[in-house]
């Protein structure tokens, strides 16, 4: 059987949540309901809004960084240490193994690793000179 594969640039939000929403029930299916809960560390300017911080989630006994950022002004006050420490106790509070994260920034992946995070898996030359970097410690 022979479907029609049209190709589009953009993404209409109902159709990422109907894929979304399958690969979830499918998840599930094969590994049992997620145990998943979103992590949120900001850091606020003096107006009490986020200038940057950490964004991640916990589940099946892992954290996950999805973003960390520290505005350039705040840097190397050893923050984006704290950020991964805070999200590190609360995931093993949380019950967690370990944690993940990826990064293109030689900067930022000097500081994972100075947080004792090791790389392991790249991907060389993902954009110009620069390698996409997986990198994972456990608790």
């Amino acid at each position: 059987m022979s479907l029609p594969l049209p190709l589009s640039d953009t993404v209409r939000d109902d159709a990422r949540e109907t894929i979304l929403a399958g690969i979830k029930a499918h998840n599930n299916a094969l590994l049992g309901p997620t145990d998943r809960r979103d992590v949120f560390i900001p850091l606020t300017n003096a107006e009490g809004q986020t200038a940057g911080g950490l964004v991640g989630y916990t589940g099946r006994g892992w954290l996950y960084v999805e973003m960390l950022f520290v505005p350039e002004h705040l840097r190397g006050q050893g923050l984006a240490g704290a950020l991964l420490q805070r999200a590190e106790d609360e995931a093993k509070a949380r019950g967690c193994k370990g944690a993940y994260i990826d990064t293109i920034n030689p900067d930022a992946r000097r500081a994972y690793e100075r947080q004792g995070y090791s790389v392991f898996g790249t991907l060389d030359n993902f954009t110009g000179d620069f390698a996409i970097t997986w990198l994972r410690k456990l608790f």
